[in-house]
């Protein structure tokens, strides 16, 4: 069958599923059992117990390894995957170039194979966008108070942070 302008060529894919739990007394049975009825088969679901704030998570590793274009990346919960909003967002980018979909369980609409999924990840990525430089405004502020105004580590500071800027 041909395809008409602008539909994408979809290959059936793989469902890979990650769980993590934080530490060893927490049971990754629930997450375990809500990935095998989204279609995860046993072998092709990656498991972490680890706090989500380590960077080192050989489990996660493991599975973005596995996956290939196609694919669908399933988690229970948007918590389990990312440290934080924005290494979610870059962990999905990621995904999303190698053309792997990316879908949460527990999330409502998060699903970034649909139209409506794709917004709420690119409302995300803007939220985290967002986050970003309001941590960069509280930074500067900060290094205000504390170096005084005509030092060369604000001065450059601020003339660097934002585009635009000229002291």
């Amino acid at each position: 069958m041909r395809r008409r302008y602008g539909e994408r060529e979809e290959r059936m894919g793989r469902m890979i599923g990650y769980a993590r739990v934080s530490t060893s007394d927490q049971d990754v049975s629930l997450q375990w059992e809500a990935l095998r009825r989204a279609g995860c088969q046993e072998p092709l679901i990656f498991c972490d117990t680890v706090s989500g704030a380590h960077t080192a998570r050989p489990g996660l590793e493991a599975c973005i390894r596995a996956l290939a274009p196609g694919d669908m990346l399933v988690v229970w919960r948007l918590d389990r995957l990312g440290r934080s909003m924005a290494h979610l967002v870059t962990l999905i980018e990621g995904l999303l170039q190698r053309q792997v979909g990316f879908r949460s369980l527990s999330d409502g609409a998060i699903d970034t194979t649909t139209a409506s999924g794709e917004l709420v990840f690119h409302i995300f990525s803007a939220l985290a966008q967002f986050e970003r430089r309001l941590i960069q405004e509280r930074t500067l502020a900060g290094l205000a108070v504390v170096l005084p105004i005509n030092s060369p580590a604000v001065t450059h500071k601020i003339a660097t942070s934002h585009p635009g800027n000229s002291l």
